[in-house]
């Protein structure tokens, strides 16, 4: 059987690459987007009483994900990507119809002549992502007290998070230039350590990803402490 969907809304998002995004929605509260609506589901009536929820249920596609062959198995980063696991055991893109669903904070409702316009947190969602649908999280039925998941029974460990001077300045000056909170956002972006995770740490290697049009590059530290992130640089994307 086939089913025709129309998205409703497309995300404009923080995050315009896919490296360096929340491997789970919540997992970083600074992260923010918009969810635009499109004609003719952009209608106030539609939202009537939306604004009496805290949280949303998003329904998106994976649009930057190339459909494939089907495959049984997957290679969860969250496992280092050493170890499959059966597709419908993992949230992975790589889905018979590529359907993600996520929950996020609802912050505010915009409406417009120009429509209406969904502000979202602690999101993971890619910039121009497609939504299907939209529903709100009940919190008596939603959240189960003795759910449990033994592949991921708690969040990943994170890592301390520290900026150079230089990245510093850096940072407070584009922040102030996008009107965005960059640094919590990358603080918590970094602290789950995005890197794959079969990779050894190397003190000597740099790593880069892009929030907003901001390149944001760094590297491991190894003392006393452990292993934290050091960032280096935060300047516009070439």
């Amino acid at each position: 059987m086939q089913y025709t969907l129309n998205a409703i809304a497309i995300v404009r998002s923080c995050f315009t690459d896919k490296f360096g995004i929340p491997r789970q929605s919540g997992l970083a509260p600074a992260a923010q987007a918009v969810i635009e609506l499109l004609p003719p589901y952009d209608h106030p009536d539609a939202f009537t009483g939306l604004e009496q929820c805290s949280h949303l249920w998003v329904e998106f596609v994976f649009h930057r994900f190339a459909p494939g062959e089907f495959r049984p198995r997957v290679r969860p980063p969250r496992l280092g990507g050493n170890r499959s696991l059966g597709v419908f055991a993992t949230r992975s893109p790589n889905r018979p119809n590529r359907l993600g669903l996520s929950v996020v904070k609802l912050d505010r409702i915009e409406q417009t002549q120009g429509g209406t316009r969904l502000h979202i947190s602690g999101h993971d969602l890619l910039d121009g992502t497609p939504v299907l649908d939209i529903k709100p999280y009940v919190p008596y039925a939603d959240a189960v007290a003795n759910a449990s998941n033994q592949i991921a029974p708690e969040p990943p460990p994170r890592l301390a998070v520290t900026f150079g001077d230089k990245a510093s300045a850096q940072c407070e000056r584009e922040s102030a230039r996008l009107g965005q909170p960059l640094r919590p956002l990358i603080e918590q972006l970094l602290a789950q350590d995005p890197r794959p995770q079969y990779q050894t740490p190397d003190p000597e290697r740099r790593y880069a990803m892009t929030l907003f049009d901001v390149d944001v590059a760094w590297h491991y530290q190894r003392d006393e402490t452990g292993h934290r992130i050091e960032v280096v640089a935060v300047e516009p994307a070439a």
